[in-house]
């Protein structure tokens, strides 16, 4: 095989190429971003493969599969364009319909795919502190600032959903981890 089928020795000097063919440092706020949904989306998957609800699951290859086109765009990858925010807006709106959840505060670990979600949820946080900088000098533009935005909130909508489920499983009115 050649040798540029894994390793391409590109990105040895610090660079990468966007999907554009522009050459960036690695450390440049768009490649941050999409790294950082990378990870997300990685988390994401983790959740699902711990996942024992097809329903739950479903969504989070909707979610996953999101996060995939998301990197693309922000990779400035032609014919790529952001997702859709009512995707997930009406993922959220579903779960709240479904557990009656208001917002609170939570301690991850009623389940380890709960935790997994909180943990997608941190990194979906810190993908949106990485981006913001990149709003605010017009790289990227508000449609996708706010999907990414939103993207916290979905995970952690996701996340309820599993743990209420669990409860119900289980026969407990509510976790220990309330705060």
């Amino acid at each position: 095989m050649p040798d540029a089928w894994i390793t391409t020795k590109g990105g040895d000097k610090g660079e990468t190429s966007l999907g554009d063919g522009t050459r960036v440092p690695k450390d440049h706020p768009r490649v941050e971003g999409y790294g950082t949904l990378d990870e997300c989306q990685a988390a994401v998957g983790l959740a699902r493969s711990m996942c024992e609800y097809p329903e739950i699951c479903e969504q989070l290859c909707v979610l996953e599969r999101d996060l995939g086109l998301l990197m693309g765009h922000l990779a400035l990858y032609p014919g790529l364009g952001c997702p859709e925010i009512a995707t997930i807006e009406a993922i959220t709106e579903r779960v709240r319909s479904i557990t009656g959840e208001t917002f609170r505060f939570v301690r991850p670990g009623d389940s380890k795919a709960g935790a997994a979600l909180h943990m997608a949820r941190t990194i979906a946080r810190r993908a949106e502190r990485t981006v913001v900088t990149l709003y605010r000098s017009n790289e990227i533009e508000e449609r996708t600032y706010r999907y990414i935005n939103r993207l916290s909130d979905v995970i952690y909508a996701l996340s309820l959903w599993y743990d209420h489920l669990e409860r119900l499983r289980r026969g407990v009115t509510d976790g220990c981890n309330v705060v």
